[in-house]
């Protein structure tokens, strides 16, 4: 089909060229003339409904597979749910467990130091892991207002059609976009960040390469989405000779202590080692460098 109209209007399209070189305007009759001005006409209202700014291959490939997202945004939105009655009922199978049929043991043999030590350091790990598995299904990750508001966006959301501010990407599973997105976890049907901190604290035994993989992240001062994105710039950059730099990267040690709440020396008792629920520095939408931040580089807008 594509083939036969090609045939058909390239010499349709020969013509009118020909009749541009030669002056149409003095040597073609009338009827060409309008019939060249209704062409013309076509081609621009054509162009004007299919222009499209964020038109290219990649949306042509998320329209493809549209049907396999929604069909794989719906099923971990219901598996949310399913994993975290999973998670609840596992630990609290190896709390039940741990006290019916390891605690007699312990009790039996352990010397009183060493039993102290054990006591102590379990429960410690239980409190961690209750609280922060509860903060992190039940905090909301944040979702940028939708009104009128003087806040800089960096562009428009596709599938939202509202201003996105920097370090807010859209998530399928939730319908809306979230303030400095990593990922969504099926784990705790939610986007919330504290979930690293959860990784971090209670189960790095078990999670070892998730939780490498995650202090890499928060020493480098970016998400996961933001890796991917910060690696195109840095080819990018890399091939006009340029040198990229990651403008929320405050340090190694700096990241660590905006990403824990870290502003005073207490605080790596009061909100490391202890639950807390303190919130993060700022408020998702700008990104200027805390007070405590020794040195940072320039401040600018990342997509």
């Amino acid at each position: 089909m594509r083939g036969q109209r090609s045939l058909l209007l390239g010499p349709a399209r020969l013509c009118l060229r020909l009749l541009l070189l030669l002056g149409y305007p003095h040597r073609c009759p009338p009827l060409l003339r309008g019939l060249v001005q209704r062409w013309r006409y076509g081609k621009v209202c054509l162009r004007s409904l299919l222009y499209n700014s964020f038109g290219g291959s990649d949306t042509a490939v998320d329209a493809a597979f549209e049907p396999i997202y929604w069909l794989v945004d719906n099923v971990i939105r219901w598996f949310g749910v399913v994993f975290v009655v999973l998670v609840i009922v596992l630990t609290g199978s190896i709390v039940a467990i741990a006290y019916l049929c390891v605690l007699p043991l312990i009790l039996r043999t352990y010397s009183v130091p060493r039993l102290c030590w054990h006591f102590f350091y379990s429960h410690w790990n239980l409190i961690l892991i209750v609280f922060h598995y509860y903060q992190a299904i039940t905090t909301p990750p944040g979702h940028p207002p939708q009104g009128r508001n003087d806040t800089a966006s960096v562009s428009i959301c596709k599938k939202c059609i509202y201003p996105k501010p920097a370090r807010t990407h859209h998530c399928s599973i939730c319908n809306r976009c979230v303030l400095m997105m990593d990922h969504h976890c099926p784990g705790l049907n939610n986007c919330s960040l504290v979930y690293l901190w959860f990784v971090c604290s209670s189960v790095a035994l078990a999670l070892g390469a998730l939780t490498m993989w995650h202090a890499v992240l928060i020493s480098r001062g970016e998400t996961s989405i933001e890796r991917h994105i910060n690696k195109k710039e840095r080819r990018r950059l890399q091939a006009k000779g340029r040198v990229f730099r990651n403008p929320y990267n405050y340090g190694c040690l700096d990241n660590w202590k905006v990403f824990l709440g870290v502003v005073t020396g207490r605080h790596w008792l009061t909100r490391v080692l202890l639950p807390s629920s303190h919130l993060p520095h700022g408020n998702g939408m700008s990104w200027d460098p805390p007070p405590w931040v020794t040195a940072h580089s320039a401040s600018v807008m990342a997509v």
